[in-house]
């Protein structure tokens, strides 16, 4: 016997109507390009977004084809995101960090037939345009007596051509099973994979996403968008706040710690998420600059981190600086991304000081709608004790079954099980604690050493700013971790006041053999180390 419900498509065109019709007045703040504030609303983005839809099909886009876009967190982009994703098309994302090669690969291995690009991004594109034969047309997302001098042949000017669009007078009906936006991994070995969203995998995200134990968000939210759009679509922030109508603040590409503060200060900002390396810099400012009574005014209640793990001096220095409780959520391109949110349980709600922080430290226990599961290394499941490091592996509605190109269902194993590529334990209360990537994790002499552990207990350390930890060839034990620090400015350790720093955190055959310090520590364009530089840097460090 069926329900006798109606069926409504989960789609992005239910989430920006939904927003426009109850949210409409709810603001939209945006940096412009020369740094001055735009400012919109849902009800206008919404209109603007159904021009977009126009424009795109009068230069001679299709349902299903795909519209890339190299741009920062700017109003234009967001307007993007949905006049290609409701009128059926998909919209793929390009990170500009990223080199020369890699943008090119990936422009030309996603199908993109239009490219729309930020015109201060204009530089990376055209020394590879003439490479990418499929882009048929090139928008540049400003008005054409803001347009720069360009090499590229015939380009568009976005804001007259969407003002000269008539705005698609209905969405049309789309299979809410059909593609809505192409993301690209970042950090992989060989070139990036693609992962290709649908509409519905990206509305249940919103939903869980909304909810109380993830990021609680409402419409009585400020939102600071510093996760980039093109980084796994903003952690899917730009659908989220549709869905609870929260006022959408974008940064630009202006991610400094002065002007992250006055956007904080100036626009009531009550909740923003981003990855561990750039909270760092805007604290360092905080605490540099802005007195405690100024502090006191900002409005910030919630953060959460993720994209790398969060050193346990990251929760603290929120906790003392701006009396904050910073919360880690864990997850992955291929998991949309969010999988964990690490919120204290009931039973925990009253601990205080290192008791919590020892929660907050982890990755969080799984959301509704997301399974998972560490295996050993023969597959074996393994118990959630606490205890035993494992293979995470996932499954759920927004966790990807394919890399874009390849069969469906090729990614997963003979259960529907995604490998994570991380090894993790997981506690009686689900809590996940991450112990390393499998390709980071330190066998010496065949017992496992964590690398994210060492660091987090070097991290600790007062006159560490950032400490990596890698294995490097030992004659006698096959691998032993090297410690790698930045340190903050006019600070100095020894490598034996930090193996007595380390002793209280780790056991003691975990203590790097050698310690380096060094200026600038390697990143990835979404704020990772990158270990695999380091370890051909310094694969024979310790004569291996």
């Amino acid at each position: 016997m069926l329900g006798l419900m109606q069926q409504h498509r989960l789609t992005t065109a239910a989430l920006i109507d939904h927003a426009a019709r109850a949210h409409g007045r709810t603001a939209i703040v945006s940096r412009r390009v020369d740094g001055t504030l735009a400012r919109s609303s849902w009800g206008e983005l919404a209109v603007r977004a159904r021009r977009v839809a126009t424009m795109l099909t009068d230069l001679g886009a299709k349902p299903g084809d795909r519209i890339a876009t190299l741009a920062w967190n700017r109003l234009p982009h967001l307007e993007l995101y949905y006049g290609v994703t409701a009128a059926g098309m998909v919209l793929h994302t390009v990170n500009p960090r990223l080199f020369a090669e890699q943008i090119r690969y990936i422009v030309d291995h996603g199908g993109a037939c239009i490219l729309c690009v930020d015109p201060d991004l204009l530089p990376i594109v055209e020394p590879v345009i003439a490479e990418l034969t499929g882009i048929e047309h090139v928008v540049i997302l400003c008005a054409a007596d803001a347009m720069p001098e360009t090499t590229i042949p015939s380009p568009i000017a976005y804001e007259d051509a969407v003002a000269a669009a008539v705005p698609l007078a209905e969405w049309p009906a789309i299979d809410e099973d059909s593609a809505s936006s192409l993301c690209y991994t970042s950090g992989t070995t060989g070139h990036p994979k693609g992962v290709l969203y649908s509409h519905r995998s990206t509305v249940l995200h919103a939903f869980a996403a909304c909810a109380s134990d993830s990021m609680a968000l409402s419409a009585r939210d400020t939102v600071l968008l510093v996760t980039p759009l093109f980084h796994v679509n903003a952690w899917g922030l730009p659908f989220t706040a549709a869905m609870c109508g929260a006022k959408l603040v974008l940064p630009g590409s202006a991610l400094d710690g002065a002007s992250i503060y006055q956007l904080l200060r100036d626009e009531g900002v009550t909740f923003s998420l981003g990855v561990p390396t750039l909270w760092f810099t805007i604290l360092d400012h905080i605490q540099r600059h802005v007195d405690p009574a100024d502090r006191a005014q900002l409005k910030l209640r919630r953060v959460f981190m993720g994209g790398a793990a969060t050193p346990r001096t990251l929760i603290e220095r929120f906790r003392d600086l701006l009396g904050i409780q910073a919360n880690q959520a864990w997850g992955m391109t291929e998991t949309s991304p969010v999988a964990t949110v690490c919120k204290p349980l009931g039973f925990q709600a009253d601990w205080q000081d290192d008791a919590l922080i020892d929660v907050l430290a982890c990755q969080g226990r799984a959301v509704f709608g997301i399974e998972l599961r560490i295996e050993d290394e023969d597959g074996a499941p393994l118990p959630h004790d606490g205890e035993r490091s494992g293979l995470l592996k996932v499954r759920g509605p927004w966790v990807l079954n394919a890399y874009y190109g390849n069969e469906p269902g090729s990614a997963l194993d003979d259960g529907g099980w995604l490998d994570t590529g991380d090894v993790a334990k997981i506690d009686a209360d689900g809590f996940v604690h991450l112990t390393d990537r499998a390709k980071d994790v330190i066998k010496s002499g065949g017992e496992w050493i964590s690398s994210i552990d060492l660091e987090n207990a070097a991290a600790a350390h007062p006159a560490v700013a950032e400490a990596a930890v890698i294995g490097v060839a030992h004659p006698r034990w096959q691998e032993r971790p090297l410690l790698l620090v930045r340190l903050h400015p006019g600070e100095t350790v020894s490598k034996a006041a930090m193996d007595t720093h380390l002793a209280d955190h780790v056991a003691r055959w975990w203590l790097p053999d050698a310690m380096v310090v060094v200026d600038d520590l390697p990143h990835t364009a979404t704020g990772k180390v990158l270990k695999a530089t380091l370890r051909a840097q310094y694969r024979d460090h310790l004569g291996g």
